[in-house]
């Protein structure tokens, strides 16, 4: 789990006798359809061999990489599972190599802005930070005029486009944070207000400055619409920063990317005359128009450049009917490997929960698959690698698909699963996006479950686990937890749960497999991810994103030659 988002107010509520009874037990799904039990010991197993001192942490490109993998092939091999992609031979093979680049930025330059009779130099660190996409071992960047873009969108079904009317060849972008209606309570404002959507991401802001050809581009931090504050985006910023190869090493991206303090950015429209405030105000309305700030701006910096190669996993199990539509299961089998110290000397992250629990997930589905036999459609399980990293091995996949993404219906995935008991609810990360919720309404009637939206929407959790990298790309995806009214407890009981995770194990040594974990939760919320992944397979339909959602065109462009 790269970053870690709370979940609660539901998304399951009262459950019934035989919700709370999972394990052990068929139980009827739709008509002549029954649930295959989940094999709790097995999902035992499959997290304690994954998160032995041996491993060490699973970490990308380790020596112990080959021994995860090795594992993970013979868990799918044994779930009946056969090898999803080809070798270079044109042999079937498990694996997918993900190519990736690592660089580490050093020697930074102060951030220098002149003009309006003024000459501003920002330091790195304290007022900025800075990097690049490109792969290349020095970046020079010299008086490149300064737009404000506002907030840096082009959303053509809503009839947005921050961009109308300037071209940004040579130019660097002054880009606020988040959307333009982050401010409102609800989630009634065309950029669904206070529930972030993709158009507010940082990294979403970045790509579109490139897009529209800016050398470079500056995000004006403000603490409340970002969700965090400066501390995060310095230390996020410093060290290596990963990135999935290319062929032509990302040369189509800006030269540039930073992050600049509002003080600082207040500093810098002020020399052009401008106020901030009264500048943000405007950028968020509709029919704002991009505004050259008559000042330049330098910047160069270096670059030390690692690359290596690590591994997707593979399997699937073939369509009876329509073995050219996929439905895709997926987890990330990578942690962090050997990490800070513990006060007992421990160094090994060895990741139980995240994501262990997520890989014995796959491995328990697979084998309930196998036990109510062969879908209708094809079913993929996919172990990504370098999730930690940030998502990079989904990403990869996302565009160099084993499987045509115009041709995958959907699917989910699957992250972090915490030990702890059966809850009341569940939590759907993103909101209703997709005409996939129909088929959660359903399966949470089933069960008599609550459902709801995430705790923080704000935050754009559902733009921050693998599935996202499908999902931008057309794919509807499922990404829902249970939440924290727990059957045992309540909301109270649920919420220490968490804390006690993120506080006391998230990221850290302590994330390790206990066999006192009380595992019927984790066991709840893989019966959920079959009852909604087994429809998928088993159907003709093909759900899509709902109308005006930022997913909805591609995914449309991407079905349109679709027989």
């Amino acid at each position: 789990m790269t970053i870690f988002r709370a979940f609660g107010r539901g998304a399951f509520g009262v459950l019934s006798a035989s919700a709370l009874a999972l394990s052990g037990t068929a139980r009827a799904m739709d008509a002549g359809k029954v649930v295959p039990p989940v094999d709790e010991a097995l999902m035992r197993e499959v997290i304690k061999t994954l998160s032995a001192d041996e491993l060490a942490g699973r970490g990308p490109a380790s020596a112990e990489e080959a021994a995860t993998l090795d594992v993970i092939v013979a868990r799918f091999m044994a779930a009946g599972l056969e090898p999803g992609n080809k070798g270079q031979d044109g042999q079937k093979s498990w694996f997918q190599d993900v190519p990736t680049v690592s660089m580490r930025g050093s020697g930074f330059s102060p951030l220098s802005i002149t003009g309006g009779g003024k000459m501003l130099a920002f330091a790195h660190g304290k007022d900025f930070v800075a990097g690049s996409y490109r792969v290349v071992p020095e970046t020079v960047v010299k008086d490149a005029e300064l737009v404000f873009v506002g907030y840096g969108v082009n959303a053509p079904e809503l009839g947005w486009n921050d961009y109308a009317g300037v071209d940004m060849k040579g130019k660097v972008a002054v880009i606020l944070v988040n959307d333009p209606d982050f401010a409102m309570e609800s989630e009634d404002g065309p950029f669904k207000g206070r529930r972030m959507t993709y158009y507010g991401r940082w990294t979403y802001k970045f790509e579109e400055a490139a897009r529209q050809g800016a050398v470079g581009a500056i995000l004006v931090h403000d603490t409340f619409p970002a969700a965090y504050g400066w501390n995060v985006v310095e230390s996020s910023w410093s060290g290596d920063q990963h990135f999935v190869a290319t062929p032509n090493d990302a040369a189509d991206q800006t030269a540039f990317n930073s992050w600049i303090q509002k003080a600082a950015a207040q500093s810098m429209f002020k020399a052009a005359g401008k106020d901030l405030a009264a500048m943000t105000a405007a950028a968020g309305q509709k029919g704002f128009k991009p505004v050259p700030l008559g000042l330049k701006a330098s910047l160069s910096f270096k670059s030390a450049i690692t690359r290596s190669t690590s591994r997707n996993v593979v399997g699937m199990q073939p369509g009876t009917e329509a073995p050219d539509e996929y439905v895709l299961y997926s987890a990330h089998w990578d942690h962090l490997g050997r990490c800070k110290p513990d006060a007992s000397g421990d160094d090994i992250c060895n990741g139980a929960v995240d994501n262990g629990t997520g890989m014995a997930a796959l491995v328990a589905l697979a084998e309930m698959n196998k036990a109510a036999g062969p879908a209708r459609r094809t079913q993929v399980y996919l172990a990504w690698t370098l999730e930690e990293s940030g998502l990079l091995g989904s990403e990869y996949y996302a565009r160099n698909p084993v499987f045509p993404l115009a041709q995958t219906v959907g699917g989910v995935n699957i992250d972090a699963l915490y030990p702890g008991g059966v809850a009341r609810d569940v939590a759907v990360t993103g909101g209703n996006k997709s005409e996939l919720s129909a088929l959660l309404a359903k399966v949470a009637g089933e069960l008599q479950l609550k459902t709801g939206p995430e705790d923080s929407s704000e935050k754009g959790y559902y733009y921050r686990s693998d599935h996202f990298s499908l999902a931008k790309r057309g794919v509807p995806m499922f990404y829902v937890k249970r939440g924290t009214d727990l059957a045992d407890g309540g909301v109270a009981a649920g919420k220490a749960l968490a804390e006690d995770y993120v506080v006391n194990r998230y990221h850290q040594p302590s994330d390790e497999y206990s066999d006192n974990w009380d595992m019927r939760g984790i066991v709840q919320e893989v019966d959920l991810y079959y009852r909604l992944g087994r429809p998928l397979a088993d159907g003709a339909d093909w759900p899509n994103w709902n109308a005006g959602d930022e997913f909805r065109a591609i995914r449309d462009q991407s079905r349109a030659g679709v027989k």
